[in-house]
């Protein structure tokens, strides 16, 4: 077995989606004056590798706390959309393969950008690739960017279509190439993005572990 970290670390000052609560980590407590060591946390629900709840952009849709433990984990497809020019649409011939009813994780290879202003322009789904996805019984879609919509966004397209099928949205994923060999060599993929559990939230910071099936050989 073969276990992967998917999650950025989170750190004071580390890049958040425009307008968001920024991330501050500051001793309160020291072993030096305290006996012991605490951090204070400040972030926002959507700090860092995290899932929104459909809630995130509908009072009316589901809560964090609202959805079955089964949106978080599961087996996994992960499909290969590296190489793509910055600000492109994904649109749903890239998941004319994904079966029904499993997690799809979309690498677009942006996580190289992560710290830097590129990391903006990322490649995004379309509204139609995200009607695909729910049309095949998928639920849950993470991405290694900062979001399945451009950003900055102003309709939200393709989280309006997966939220509104009370489907789970992970972003800001990394170490998806990774993942993308281990599927060419035939292993299974797993994943686990089992959220903080906040009450009525719209979202929630993960650690995002993969974990991959032995190698098959080859005849």
């Amino acid at each position: 077995m073969e276990l992967v970290d998917l999650s950025v670390p989170v750190a004071t000052g580390m890049p958040v989606y425009p307008g968001d609560p920024e991330v501050s980590l500051i001793p309160a407590l020291t072993v030096a004056r305290d006996g012991v060591n605490v951090l204070s946390v400040h972030l926002g629900s959507q700090s860092g590798t995290h899932v929104d709840a459909p809630f995130h952009i509908d009072d009316a849709l589901p809560t964090l706390e609202e959805l079955p433990l089964e949106r978080f984990i599961g087996p996994a497809v992960v499909v290969d959309r590296r190489g793509l020019a910055p600000r492109s649409p994904i649109g749903p011939e890239a998941f004319a393969e994904v079966p029904a009813g499993v997690i799809v994780l979309v690498a677009t290879g942006w996580s190289a950008h992560w710290g830097s202003r590129a990391y903006l322009d990322h490649p995004y789904l379309s509204e139609e690739a995200a009607a695909l996805l729910v049309r095949r019984g998928v639920r849950t879609v993470g991405i290694d960017a900062l979001s399945v919509d451009p950003t900055p966004a102003e309709e939200f397209p393709a989280h309006r279509v997966l939220c509104g099928a009370h489907a789970v949205i992970a972003e800001n994923l990394t170490g998806l190439d990774r993942l993308v060999a281990a599927q060419a060599e035939g292993r299974a993929v797993e994943v686990s993005m089992l959220p903080l559990r906040l009450g009525a939230a719209d979202g929630a910071p993960v650690r995002a572990v993969a974990r991959l099936g032995q190698r098959v050989p080859h005849e």
